[in-house]
């Protein structure tokens, strides 16, 4: 049985090789199993491991990864058994899909919080011994939150939720921003009807408005570009409608559209770094930058994830306000396949490259990358608590990251709604205990203070001073500032 020539052709047109006879033996072995059986919406089931499969090829994994997409199902609902795939595809593969079959069978919707996070626990230990684990699962997601309306509205309530508390969160930790977009948009109408409704309503027009006056500024940029960048690339990016949603109810906006400038923006690409600060000082000579939204430099600082790209707000043609990102080839595809831009287990395997976070895990991802998934597996022994785990998860772990710089220009890694005390604790323990004040940006701010992406924040501190505050236990969000303050309180 020949593979589906629409797989074929995002395999053939990717970079990395793969073993098509094997994935091809994967695809006749996984149509057998599910022979007969269909989907809610009347479709064969097979077509959902296949969409599975097509997202792995286009995310350029490698042939392992694919026919675990192809193969996810086959124990869980195919009637195989682990040793059948071990027999006909070896212990690596049926590792791999063993592992996603454990994840298919923690449900993250337990009505008891207990349940809820012992669960979790078990997913994320899953994960971390095989990050393959949790791109199949992702992929999986991706196509089941496709196919959402076929399901009963609790089971679309459940799987929503677990998408946008927890799937969406891993993605964009693991830096597939394209994809954790994808997963929080599709989420949005099941958890927010009413507001999702809303802000498509009110969108629809500028949205396409938008899109038209920056295809027109495309081309001016095509022009003012290619003298200096012959092969520089110019795309349009048009914002997610959640992230539009959550951007919308910060209090510097307060809800109000006109104050959003990345409706769509510009996206500037080139092939080298230096040639994206040639193309930043070339768009600048020509179109003033905004005083007031400033350049963010995510190639020199990049975001914790590892994404990098130049943000600029200018003054375009008629005096609109317009955004334009400025990345690398290489960038781009880090912005949009994060993790899976790196993943090299194929051509790590042949040379025995080990990566040695876990003793049988994360092989050939990048370790300086996945720092935060050696936190997870660290974090499974110190809590007991199931409150405090959740709370590691949701307010650290999972939570959208900032980057904070000290005086001197160190950069730190914070989750969003850190405050001076949470980046106090993340430069030494002794620091955090010795804080009496705090500047952010120069000026003097309370320690509850919020922290925004970019801050410069300066500690002030009595260094007579050697325990905190009890009462900083009712802001603080990072699991290591609670960690030491509860620490010093008990003793």
């Amino acid at each position: 049985m020949p593979l589906p020539a629409d797989l074929s052709a995002i395999l053939a047109a990717k970079h990395r090789p793969v073993d098509l006879p094997l994935i091809t033996k994967a695809w006749e072995f996984a149509s057998l199993a599910h022979s007969d059986q269909l989907r809610l919406s009347g479709k064969p089931y097979i077509t959902h491991p296949l969409a599975v499969a097509k997202t792995l090829a286009a995310w350029d994994l490698d042939t392992t990864t694919i026919i675990a997409g192809l193969l996810h199902d086959t124990i869980e609902d195919g009637g195989a058994t682990r040793t059948d795939l071990v027999t006909e595809f070896g212990e690596d593969i049926a590792r791999v899909v063993d592992g996603v079959t454990k994840i298919t069978n923690i449900h993250l919707t337990g009505s008891v919080e207990s349940q809820f996070v012992e669960n979790l626990r078990k997913m994320l230990l899953v994960m971390a011994h095989d990050l393959r684990v949790i791109l199949v699962k992702l992929a999986d997601r991706l196509h089941n939150m496709q196919t959402l309306q076929y399901l009963s509205p609790t089971k679309q309530m459940e799987n929503a939720r677990e998408t946008l508390e927890i799937y969406a969160p891993l993605a964009e930790r693991l830096g597939i921003g394209e994809i954790k977009g994808q997963l929080e948009d599709l989420a949005f109408p099941y958890i927010y009807p009413v507001q999702a409704a809303d802000l498509q309503s009110r969108t629809k027009k500028l949205y396409a408005q938008s899109h038209v006056y920056i295809a027109k500024f495309r081309r001016q940029l095509l022009t003012l570009l290619s003298p200096q960048i012959p092969d520089v690339v110019v795309n349009i990016r048009q914002k997610h409608l959640y992230s539009l949603f959550k951007k919308l109810q910060r209090p510097d906006i307060d809800n109000d559209l006109s104050r959003v400038h990345d409706l769509t923006a510009a996206r500037v690409i080139v092939n080298t770094p230096e040639q994206c600060y040639l193309a930043l000082g070339a768009i600048h000579s020509k179109f003033h930058p905004v005083p007031s939204l400033g350049i963010s430099d995510f190639i020199a600082n990049p975001k914790p994830n590892g994404y990098q790209s130049i943000h600029t707000k200018v003054f375009g043609p008629e005096g609109q306000i317009v955004e334009i990102q400025i990345r690398t080839h290489a960038m781009h595809e880090q912005a949009e396949m994060g993790i899976a831009a790196h993943w090299q287990y194929s051509e790590a395997k042949s040379h025995g490259v080990r990566d040695k976070i876990l003793q049988s895990g994360l092989i050939a991802a990048p370790a300086d990358k996945l720092a935060w998934v050696r936190q997870l597996v660290s974090w499974q022994n110190e809590f007991t608590d199931s409150r405090e785990y959740l709370r590691a998860l949701k307010f650290d772990a999972l939570q959208h990251r900032i980057l904070v710089f000290s005086p001197i220009g160190d950069v730190y890694d914070l989750p969003s709604g850190a405050t001076p005390v949470d980046y106090a604790y993340a430069v030494h323990t002794d620091l955090g205990h010795q804080t009496v004040g705090a500047k952010i940006n120069g000026r003097l701010v309370g320690l509850d203070a919020k922290l925004q992406n970019g801050d410069v924040v300066e500690i002030l501190i009595d260094r007579k001073r050697t325990l905190p505050n009890p009462d900083w236990l009712h802001f603080v969000v990072t699991t290591s500032a609670r960690q030491e303050i509860s620490k010093s309180v008990k003793t």
